[in-house]
């Protein structure tokens, strides 16, 4: 019985050296790829014209639409193009990076030791002594750490230039935090009707634009906020919403052409038939 425990704690020690390997063998390879991608990047900044004209706000609206090219990949569940998107966006940062060092403002080091910094500091429960019991009281540790090192309010952190959805997204998640929000769904679920009523009430007065702009906008931030109730990010949701509807009416105009009709010459009726055969589609692939 002796031989079989050491056996098995040879094996056991045997398999986590080979983890251990494994692992140091992939970081070390992606240092190294990162060591490479660095120098790249001075040879661009050195040599490559439009490279060398770039700026910090010049590279701003190419980032965003990084993200969202990223975003797309994502929602598609396509790995490669995920990896490419990623690998895009590492570039991005490493391009402000390098241009932050040319001012002296900040450097690919100090970036990453900024973040280091950051992530050990607001995971007391990791790092420190603090003791959590689910991602809801990670999230409110966040909050509360931010507050202490200087924000000026709970919702500082949420950048203006979000898009509306988002933000109000982001908005209820960080007035969540510090516990301002509803008890329960089924309170956000009665509000719902509650604005939708209210809506409704403005629109049949016809009452004037802006009145039924706040009533909608209203509607639209108590849907968004049962969607974070129920685990579901809105965003998300409306973007695969938006793509089921492109797909659905690429079809119709598919099967206009094959008839050789014009769209503009169909009437309502025969182009919702094709839409209801491209949904009995969607349900067997």
């Amino acid at each position: 019985m002796i031989e079989l425990n050491n056996k098995n704690k040879d094996i056991n020690f045997g398999i986590y050296l080979l983890y251990f390997c494994k692992k140091e063998k992939i970081m070390n390879e992606a240092v190294d790829k990162f060591k490479e991608l660095l120098d790249i990047m001075e040879d661009l900044r050195a040599k490559c014209p439009w490279d060398k004209a770039q700026t910090l706000e010049s590279l701003r609206h190419l980032t965003i639409e990084e993200t969202y090219e990223l975003s797309d990949a994502i929602l598609n569940k396509n790995m490669d193009e995920i990896k490419t998107e990623l690998g895009d966006l590492l570039l991005h940062i490493v391009f402000y990076a390098k241009i932050g060092s040319e001012t002296g403002h900040f450097d690919m080091s100090s970036v990453i030791d900024s973040i280091n910094n950051k992530l050990k500091i607001r995971h007391p429960h990791i790092f420190g002594n603090i003791e959590v019991n689910n991602p809801e009281d990670v999230k409110k540790n966040w909050e509360k750490i931010k507050l202490k090192q200087g924000n000026n309010s709970v919702l500082g952190g949420v950048p203006n230039s979000l898009p509306a959805l988002l933000k109000a997204y982001r908005i209820q998640e960080k007035v969540s935090g510090v516990g301002f929000d509803w008890e329960n769904k089924e309170q956000v679920w009665n509000k719902i009707f509650e604005e939708l009523n209210e809506l409704k009430a403005e629109v049949d007065k016809n009452s004037d634009k802006a009145m039924i702009e706040a009533e909608l906008g209203d509607l639209l931030f108590v849907i968004i906020n049962y969607a974070r109730f129920i685990g579901v990010n809105p965003e998300d949701a409306l973007e695969k919403t938006n793509l089921k509807v492109i797909k659905r009416f690429s079809y119709i105009e598919k099967q206009a052409k094959l008839m050789g009709k014009n769209l503009y010459d169909m009437n309502l009726q025969e182009m919702d038939k094709l839409w209801e055969i491209a949904k009995t589609k969607e349900k067997k692939e």
